[in-house]
């Protein structure tokens, strides 16, 4: 398979997570794919954050729970909205929690994962991330979402609100927000609006200027937010 890096040169990865079993089988699964390499490795926070900082890999894979500087934290050091110039991240943590995975997108992560979801999964992600894109698992998100933003919703739902910027989105551009709210692939929102992949690429850029978001989690929160994450809306 290709790589997705503008160069054609492998995804270069780095592996933060305080178990080392766990960063020995990441490597394992990530190094058996043509088009990833893992170029670094770190035992807690603070090391993924001076690592990341120097070796500037295409993406981070941090663990939550790890010794000196937690997870999240090193998130918003390399991800978050004050970062210059913002660093690729996903989260691959044990623990399913709402506060964790919350905080990581808060925090600049274009992605979430168990660590049970499988060395396939798992490269998708790191594909994802590298190509701007972003991966978490969907029922993770919905739920994570529809708790978050219920009563925003519930308020939201009677009208329709305007983007952040004060411009309306299109119908066919909420056709493709209210599929990203559901957790819908880029394939699987081409095949439903039938239209090209491309051109669903393009809703989404223009979606993302319209809502000065970065990635599509921040445009499936906005969704929820604002009453067009169910299938009828």
């Amino acid at each position: 398979m290709p790589s997705p890096t503008a160069n054609g040169t492998p995804i270069r990865v780095l592996i933060a997570d305080d178990q080392e079993m766990v960063r020995t089988g990441f490597r394992f699964f990530l190094e058996a794919q043509p088009d990833i390499t893992v170029v670094a490795e770190a035992a807690d926070g603070e090391d993924a954050v001076a690592l990341a900082r120097r070796e500037r890999p295409d993406v981070c894979l941090l663990d939550i729970r790890m010794p000196r500087l937690d997870g999240l934290e090193a998130t918003r050091l390399l991800a978050g909205p004050d970062v210059a110039d913002p660093m690729r991240v996903v989260v691959v943590t044990t623990f399913d929690l709402d506060e964790y995975v919350y905080g990581a997108l808060r925090g600049g992560a274009c992605g979430f994962l168990l660590k049970d979801s499988g060395p396939t999964l798992l490269a998708e992600a790191v594909r994802a991330a590298a190509a701007g894109d972003s991966l978490v698992s969907p029922s993770v998100t919905v739920r994570l979402l529809k708790h978050i933003t219920a009563p925003q919703a519930a308020s939201a739902a009677r009208a329709k609100p305007a983007a952040p910027n004060g411009e309306d989105l299109t119908d066919r551009e909420l056709d493709v927000v209210r599929l990203v709210a559901l957790g819908r692939t880029n394939a699987e929102i081409a095949a439903e609006l039938y239209v090209s992949l491309s051109t669903v690429k393009t809703h989404l850029s223009s979606v993302q200027l319209r809502l000065a978001v970065r990635n599509r989690v921040e445009i499936a929160a906005w969704a929820w937010k604002n009453g067009y994450a169910q299938p009828g809306a």
